[in-house]
């Protein structure tokens, strides 16, 4: 089997919490390094600009925006105490793609997994829990992850808002988030090694 090579951009940190927050917005970050970005990223890494780094996701912050399609941002009037943390954010595409950089990911994608539905508080499509549902299936720390709806449209959706897509978490969409208060219903899938691939790449 031949799996997919991927592979990471540079580091990117176009603000500082001094304001409103930290806003690392894809449009904004593609508009200010033209030809760095891909148009469509598979996936996005987003870590505190300090040394060592710390994942967002370990943080304890709350994220007003967090996924490869719109990139990040971090508001100060979300955070329980203080304002954000000053973040950088990097995204990952297939190696075929001119932006990419020379730190290449090997690997495949698993199968689709969707447990839950936005019958209730919302779509919750935890890794924790669909490895409980799946055992074997899913790798012990993914390196990437994709999600889309059950029509096949990336996540998130047009008019959701604030969903959280992470490898080391799964998704999250809450319905008290939305408009209408109903997220859409996904889906989604892991990078992993060859074990657990499902045979795409």
């Amino acid at each position: 089997m031949i799996f997919g090579l991927l592979c990471w951009t540079k580091w990117f940190d176009r603000d500082n919490p001094s304001g409103t927050g930290d806003w690392e917005l894809l449009k904004d970050l593609r508009n200010e390094n033209p030809g760095q970005i891909c148009e469509k990223p598979l996936a996005m890494e987003v870590v505190t600009a300090g040394n060592p780094s710390i994942a967002a996701i370990n943080t304890g912050q709350i994220f007003y925006i967090n996924n490869p399609h719109k990139g990040f941002v971090c508001r100060n009037k979300d955070q329980k105490h203080g304002g954000c943390f000053d973040y950088k954010v990097r995204f990952v595409d297939r190696v075929t793609s001119p932006h990419c950089c020379s730190e290449k990911v090997f690997g495949c994608w698993t199968d689709w997994f969707d447990k839950d539905n936005p019958s209730g508080s919302g779509d919750w499509e935890t890794l924790k829990d669909l490895r409980k549902e799946n055992p074997g299936k899913i790798c012990p720390q993914p390196s990437h992850i994709q999600a889309q709806t059950l029509s096949g449209q990336n996540a998130p959706a047009p008019g959701d808002n604030n969903v959280l897509i992470s490898p080391s978490v799964g998704l999250i969409c809450k319905n008290k988030d939305q408009k209408d208060k109903k997220c859409e219903d996904y889906r989604v899938r892991f990078r992993c090694p060859p074990p657990y691939c499902a045979g795409n790449v």
